[in-house]
């Protein structure tokens, strides 16, 4: 099992959002550490797309990390009260992410359930939200370099299962973008978001 280097991340945001399924995300926070497996994400492609925060170039603004090379973390607030954490992709000033949308629970287990004050491990991880929270992810970890310690990824092997994909999630004001199917799951796994 190795951390996945900067060269990784250095590919457009449906390409990463693919190559991101099957990988451990690991959070070390003090020494409690959780580690989860990647089985759903979604693309989002900057200036071309409706959906992106990005689309109308806010390099200034909450997507300034996004303008910077690939492998950082993107984390935002959604309903006033929810992380959502993204991966840049690709290189500098091409703002493109892909968003983390479901995990599989690996270790950590009882420390993602007291966090998430739940003892169901299929409800642990599968939503945005509900990720962040098992994991310990907010906006303090905006701009986070997913190549240090703190949170970043390994590749443990795991391959052989088939991609699914389809239209995202949630983004209905994003017009036709909306049916682009930039939502990639780890086809079959019980652990994806409903």
């Amino acid at each position: 099992m190795y951390k996945l280097p900067r060269e990784f991340y250095l590919c457009d945001g449906i390409e990463l959002s693919k190559k991101l399924l099957g990988k451990i995300l690991v959070r070390d926070k003090g020494g409690a550490v959780t580690r989860a497996r990647i089985v759903e994400t979604e693309a989002y492609m900057g200036t071309v797309d409706k959906a992106a925060h990005s689309y109308k170039n806010n390099s200034g603004g909450r997507c300034n990390i996004q303008y910077g090379p690939g492998g950082y973390a993107y984390v935002y607030l959604i309903y006033g009260m929810y992380s959502c954490f993204n991966i840049v992709a690709n290189a500098e000033n091409i703002p493109e992410v892909s968003l983390i949308r479901a995990l599989e629970p690996l270790d950590g287990i009882d420390i993602m359930m007291a966090r998430r004050k739940t003892d169901k491990i299929r409800n642990l991880c599968g939503g945005p939200g509900k990720l962040c929270m098992a994991m310990d992810i907010d906006r303090s970890l905006y701009g986070a370099d997913l190549c240090g310690g703190e949170l970043y990824l390994t590749d443990d092997g795991f391959d052989g299962f088939e991609i699914a994909s389809g239209p995202r999630i949630n983004i209905d004001y994003a017009e036709e973008a909306a049916a682009f199917p930039w939502r990639f799951t780890v086809k079959g796994n019980k652990f994806v978001s409903r």
